[in-house]
């Protein structure tokens, strides 16, 4: 029998909502082993003032299996 864990992740990027759930998978592989997928749950952005996007940001849960 499997179990699975899901954890909350927050990632950003200046680059691309892609580039945000990337650099948010590998930090979390860093210290998680067996990574089975990801559910983006929310996306927002960071805007100057004039209305253009600085920032990327993503809410996701992560999934991987408990050994």
């Amino acid at each position: 029998m499997s179990v699975a864990k899901i954890i909350e992740v927050n990632a950003s990027s200046s680059t691309s909502v892609e580039d945000a759930v990337r650099s948010g998978l590998k930090k979390v592989a860093g210290t998680v082993k067996g990574i089975q997928g990801a559910w983006i749950n929310e996306t927002k952005v960071v805007t100057d003032g004039d209305g253009n996007i600085r920032e990327w940001r993503v809410n996701m849960r992560v999934t991987f299996l408990v050994e």
